[in-house]
């Protein structure tokens, strides 16, 4: 097959790396790709929004599938132009993707369809935002309702809180993202990711993780699009992904069919595990980042198989296997992340880091004259196999240290509540 993947972050590298080690490959092409994700593709010069450039491409080329990795191209119906060109794609359909693209518009899913969520409330201006929050109390979580790269989510302990986010959202911050707002019940819990892929009809469960949101230890500081991440999540026991697929998951793929946006790709629960069972925090319609970085490296089978699959409906005759072992990634960031990251430092030792078990795949990097620079907030993702969570973090940590990079940081203690439970024995 020749297959055209779409992104150029570390989700992207991860899957590129996946697909590159598939037999049934015969040219992988990436766009637009970065160093890391070159080392398996051909990198070409495409803009996932001009949606036409990339059919004509496809044409051009013969691509037998495209797999598209962000979710900005999704929303803005790259797979639908996609589709409409003969075109097999891996990745919903515009509609499909509002499930990510409009926070409320899965609330009311969830409302209609009875899955369990956090209660809820829609504004469109400041003024009726405030009087709920008044009303309810803190803490409260905010949400600008389209799509934020992960920062449009102010989890507020105060009223104050709350009400300085509700202002982010009206004054423009996030864009027409934030033009509504979602004001949800904060719920206490354990958060977990789990991800489903599907093809309209069927959702073939396909791993779970636990990320790190916020930038500092001690999950501490502003949120960011994740800081590391380690698969599998312990409390994704057996009972609770049953429980996930049979609550959750199974009545959003019904919904969205009897809509008549059937959901084709990846559907990537971000959950909280409460006293009373999972309840659904939000919908992503793409593989996490970095959540991906540690499920490819635990997946056995054959990733290009599983996402023609889906793209084809044939997943009701497939399954997915996963190594016994854990995954851990630790993400390098840019100083200032994640506000203002600088960008243009020089990175060394990155091949010299890695060891058996260890990849380190590739976010925000470019080459300058040869040489490795940061060139985004997010830049490396240093992932590492162990028998437990405690060893894959000790075989990371260590990859980190061998890279030589001064205005890069790192948290710490990814993995700690992991690690916390293998210590106890529990």
């Amino acid at each position: 097959m020749k297959v055209l993947l779409i992104g150029s972050g570390g989700r992207e590298h991860a899957l590129a790396w996946k697909i590159a080690a598939s037999p049934m490959l015969e040219k992988l092409y990436a766009a637009p790709g970065n160093p890391g994700i070159a080392q398996h593709a051909e990198c070409v010069a495409l803009s996932e929004k001009d949606h036409r450039a990339v059919v004509d491409f496809c044409h051009g080329q013969a691509i037998d599938l495209v797999v598209v990795g962000p979710e900005a191209p999704l929303v803005a119906g790259l797979a639908d132009d996609l589709i409409a060109a003969g075109i097999p794609v891996f990745g919903p359909t515009a509609e499909a993707a509002r499930l990510e693209g409009s926070k409320g518009f899965t609330k009311d899913l969830c409302s209609r369809y009875g899955i369990p969520t956090a209660a809820y409330a829609r504004f469109a201006d400041a003024t009726h935002a405030k009087d709920y929050v008044r009303n309810v109390g803190a803490p409260i979580v905010v949400k600008a309702d389209g799509l934020a790269a992960g920062k449009g989510v102010a989890i507020a302990m105060s009223e104050d809180e709350a009400y300085a986010a509700i202002d982010d959202c009206f004054s423009g911050l996030f864009g027409a993202s934030g033009a509504e707002v979602v004001i949800e019940e904060f719920l206490e819990g354990e958060e977990a990711s789990f991800f489903c892929l599907c093809d309209g009809k069927t959702a073939l469960p396909f791993g779970t993780a636990q990320d790190h949101k916020r930038v500092r230890e001690g999950d501490t500081g502003p949120n960011t699009g994740g800081m590391g991440a380690y698969s599998p999540a312990p409390v994704m026991t057996e009972a609770m992904v049953e429980r996930c697929m049979r609550e959750i998951i199974e009545p959003t793929l019904k919904g969205m069919a009897e809509m008549g946006a059937p959901f084709t790709g990846v559907l990537y629960a971000g959950l909280m595990i409460t006293p009373d069972g999972p309840s659904l925090i939000e919908y992503n319609v793409r593989f996490g980042d970095p959540e991906c970085q540690v499920l490819m490296p635990r997946l056995k089978d054959d990733l290009l198989a599983l996402v023609k699959g889906a793209a084809d409906g044939q997943l009701a005759h497939m399954s997915a296997r996963w190594r016994d072992e854990a995954a851990l990634t630790v993400v390098l960031a840019a100083d200032g992340y994640p506000a203002a990251p600088k960008k243009g430092s020089v990175i060394k030792g990155v091949e010299a880091a890695g060891e058996e078990g260890v990849e380190i795949f590739h976010a925000g990097t470019a080459l300058r004259d040869g040489v490795l620079v940061a060139n985004g907030g997010r830049v490396l993702n240093v992932t590492a196999l162990g028998a437990n969570v405690t060893a894959a973090r000790e075989a990371a940590y260590r990859a980190v240290d061998r890279i030589d990079w001064p205005q890069g940081f790192c948290r710490r203690d990814i993995g700690w509540r992991a690690v916390k439970r293998e210590a106890s024995g529990l």
